[in-house]
This record gives structure tokens, C-alpha cells and sequence, in this order.
């Protein structure tokens, strides 16, 4: 069985979805999923507050059971991206060489876009090879909040 909530946060209203046992999914939007119910769940809760801490500063890791949906090569990028390290940032080239692939840099971006866990699998932390930052599925607006959250002395 899926569930759903929504919260609050400094970047928008978030659904949560979750199962009895992980998070599957995180969206910068209201969304019920097909086939969830809405319910606070003691593991949508558990989010909740783990990314009001990470949003107020307070959490730089977060500890979630987490269970992303997708290919074999999604699944390998949202690993690596799961090792950036907070307040820092990774080209898609760099997750490309990361994950053995180093010409895999468009399919890295596709694979970041299809991030169904944003904020907790870092894709925010992934930009341009230039510096510059790059498309993001919540919009380039909430890409900079959270990176400049992360690291206030930088700016995007």
C-alpha cells in the first residue's frame, strides 16, 4: 500500500510518498499518487521533520529508508548522487566518471531530471561543468534556495 501527505516548507508545499516500509517520492507540488492514500504516516512524518531541520540548517544528512523507482543506470546515478557530500556541488561529467561511465553525461542529466526523491537524493547538488547552474526539476529558483541553504558564503 502507497501513501501520501503533503507539508510545508521554505520552498513550497512538498508530497511525501512513502510505503510501509521506505520513501518513494518527494514533489515540489500537491500530487496524490495513483492509487495512495492520504495519511501521515509515521515514516511521512519521520521525512517531514527531517527536512524541516535540513531546511532551518540543522540537517546535513538525512536517515531515511529510501526506495527510488527505475533503471538499472537511474538507480546507479541516484547512488552517486547519494554521496555528494553537503554544501558541495558535482558536474554531470563528474557523476558520469563516477558511475563508470565517463561519456554518460547527457544520460546523467536525464537520469537526475527522473530524481523522483528530490532534496533527499541530492540533484540539486549537480550542475553544469561550467559552474553554471542547470536545469532542475523543482525550477532553477528552488535549485539555488537549497544550494545557497547549503553553502550561504556561494553565490549562484
Amino acid at each position: 500500500m502507497k501513501y501520501w501527505d503533503t507539508m510545508e516548507s521554505k520552498i513550497g508545499t512538498l508530497t511525501l510518498v512513502c510505503d510501509e516500509e521506505a520513501i518513494l517520492g518527494l514533489e515540489f507540488q500537491v500530487m496524490e499518487p495513483e492509487g495512495a492514500i492520504r495519511k501521515r504516516t509515521p515514516l511521512i512524518e519521520q521525512a517531514a521533520l527531517q527536512i524541516e531541520e535540513y531546511m532551518e540548517g540543522k540537517r546535513v544528512e538525512f536517515d531515511l529508508p529510501l526506495r527510488p523507482e527505475g533503471t538499472k543506470f537511474q538507480m546507479q546515478v541516484w547512488d552517486a548522487l547519494l554521496t555528494i557530500p553537503y554544501g558541495e556541488v558535482r558536474s554531470y561529467k563528474d557523476i558520469a566518471v563516477a558511475i563508470g561511465n565517463p561519456k554518460a553525461c547527457r544520460a546523467v542529466g536525464m537520469a537526475n531530471n527522473r530524481n523522483p526523491i528530490s532534496i533527499i537524493i541530492p540533484c540539486h547538488r549537480v550542475i553544469g561543468a561550467n559552474g553554471s547552474l542547470v536545469g532542475y526539476g523543482g525550477g532553477l529558483p528552488i535549485k539555488t534556495k537549497l544550494l545557497q541553504l547549503e553553502d550561504s558564503k556561494r553565490t549562484w
